[in-house]
């Protein structure tokens, strides 16, 4: 019985997101640096071994209109890299997730300004929760 990843890409900063053994919560996890495929391949294989991660939920951003963007086609792009692992991806509309997750920081009176990582891995608990919400794990 393992857990679910979420994952918030950026081009500089990778959020994350952990669900626990149940599948009922979703809790920021850690944000890496993304500097490079060699390093992030690194650090998603002990990421998920450690973890016992059975899947992915990778955030995929929709402009507000519907359409897709450049950074959208950058996900898609990173899925395929996470395909690589073995283990099935699932892709989860992440709007305003980032906003969501700042306020509810700035609620916290958590600084927004120098914990941009606390940004990420909340967006990834946020969107990754609305995956959870939706599936049923029992």
């Amino acid at each position: 019985m393992g857990r679910i990843l979420g994952v918030d890409y950026g081009d500089s900063r990778i959020g994350l997101a952990i669900s626990d053994l149940n599948k009922i919560i979703a809790s920021p996890f850690h944000t890496i640096h993304n500097k490079d495929l060699v390093s992030l391949e690194k650090k998603f294989k002990s990421i998920i071994l450690e973890n016992d991660i059975e899947c992915i939920v990778l955030g995929l951003p929709i402009s507000m209109s519907g359409n897709e963007t450049q950074q959208t086609v950058k996900v898609r792009k990173f899925s395929k890299f996470l395909e690589s692992f073995g283990i099935s991806i699932h892709l989860q509309d992440e709007r305003l997730s980032s906003l969501s997750a700042k306020k509810s920081l700035i609620e916290q009176k958590v600084k927004t300004g120098h914990n941009k990582h606390l940004i990420d891995s909340t967006a990834a608990a946020i969107f990754l929760q609305q995956f959870l919400d939706s599936h049923s794990y029992k």
